[in-house]
């Protein structure tokens, strides 16, 4: 709990500063919120165009695109520390700061970085949740409603942990790794759309490796009426777990790796 205390009053030191600048703040959130814009044309688009993708209405795609929205953002607004500041923390030497203080080196990265700029992305995701609900006459129930709850804190847990693929790279090299952005920003692109249209290799990348078909779109099927895969419904409440387990798998590279990290001497 004391963990989560200095978290909690970390982030919002975080946020205090940024909005010490409230005109850079406001046109950079703008900035955010015409690029998510722009990504939900891109779907209202398609569902003009087309009437159905394979199985799924125009309206399941909406509840698709609102639920990796708000899952990849909310990761981006409280995991910034990870999500982006930690290779250049390797880089810089920053890094060597956290290693004579008291606290856990992950728990410092966490504290030491945030987006509020993502609020506007994560509203996008918020009205594209419930466009697509709506046009999809999903009668919400309070199960569903926690199943909902639990997809989207797992597909946190599961970027969060795709994300520290790049941090435990960077210890070992200085320079960025595209694998890791393929997986992650490429990730959020594809799995915008159910799993089921794309073909087998990228069926089998999303559903084993990056397992954003588990955490997501197992859960979301089952939510619109439609189980993927044809599986039974128990699975929608058993596979978003499987973020949980890459993120404690990722956990534990993350400190082998740290095993490996050579000072700069600062």
């Amino acid at each position: 709990m004391n963990t989560l205390r200095l978290y909690v009053k970390s982030i919002g030191m975080l946020i205090r500063c940024q909005l010490q600048y409230p005109s850079s703040f406001f046109m950079q959130t703008l900035a955010q919120l015409v690029m998510e814009g722009g990504e939900m044309m891109v779907v209202i688009l398609i569902v003009d165009r087309f009437e159905r993708l394979a199985e799924w209405s125009g309206s399941n795609l909406y509840f698709f695109f609102g639920m990796m929205s708000v899952s990849f953002y909310l990761t981006e607004l409280f995991g910034r520390g990870i999500t982006g500041d930690f290779p250049s923390m390797v880089r810089t030497g920053r890094l060597d700061t956290f290693l004579v203080r008291p606290r856990g080196i992950l728990t410092q990265v966490l504290c030491g970085g945030t987006d509020p700029r993502r609020i506007t992305c994560i509203a996008v995701g918020v009205a594209a949740l419930i466009m697509g609900s709506r046009l999809s006459e999903v009668v919400w129930t309070p199960l569903k409603a926690l199943v909902l709850a639990e997809s989207i804190a797992m597909s946190c847990l599961l970027i969060l942990g795709l994300f520290m693929i790049e941090g435990i790279f960077s210890i070992y090299s200085v320079k960025s790794v595209e694998l890791a952005n393929a997986i992650t920003y490429g990730g959020r692109s594809a799995c915008q759309y159910p799993i089921d249209i794309y073909p087998v290799p990228l069926r089998a990348l999303f559903t084993v490796v990056a397992p954003f078909a588990l955490t997501m779109h197992v859960p979301a099927s089952w939510i619109l009426g439609k189980p993927l895969y044809g599986w039974p419904d128990w699975t929608a409440f058993v596979t978003p777990l499987s973020g949980a387990l890459v993120f404690a798998i990722m956990t534990g590279l993350f400190h082998l790796a740290l095993r490996h990290y050579r000072s700069t001497g600062s």
